[in-house]
């Protein structure tokens, strides 16, 4: 969503700002596309869709209460996926097009009061083993 959004809800208090430190505040603006998209995203899965939502939950478990009520009606997976916060410092610091911290401040906040119905942790373990876990789960639960 974050890259589809009008460049200018980058640029004022009611868009969404990134701060120094890896804080990120969503103003009102943002907040409003922010419940057209989690609307619109419902829709398309509604409609037949298969869809994968990527979400840092930053307000925690309001975040995930928005998510549970764009998708109240529909069979969801809850997945987790952890890193210790020095591993996820060091992956930000080598990408190098990250805001400085956001990794740390992120992978210390966003899990808390969240429930899922499983986790991953990418600490010791790559992405890709990552995935497939959860896409066996996606076909047990299918299945």
């Amino acid at each position: 969503m974050i890259s589809a959004m009008p460049s200018a809800l980058s640029t004022t208090e009611e868009g969404i700002a990134f701060h120094s430190g890896g804080t990120v505040t969503p103003g009102a603006q943002f907040r409003e596309l922010e419940a057209a998209w989690m609307v619109g995203m419902a829709a398309m899965a509604r409609a037949g869709a298969r869809i994968i939502i990527e979400d840092v939950f930053l307000s925690g478990p309001a975040a995930q209460q928005r998510w549970r009520a764009a998708l109240r009606d529909l069979n969801c997976l809850w997945v987790g996926v952890r890193c210790e916060a020095e591993v996820a410092e060091a992956r930000e610091a080598a990408r190098g097009d990250r805001i400085v911290g956001m990794a740390r401040s992120q992978a210390l906040i966003i899990h808390e009061g969240v429930a899922y119905d499983m986790v991953g942790d990418t600490t010791d373990q790559d992405a890709g083993t990552c995935a497939r876990e959860i896409a066996a789960r996606v076909v047990q639960a299918s299945g």
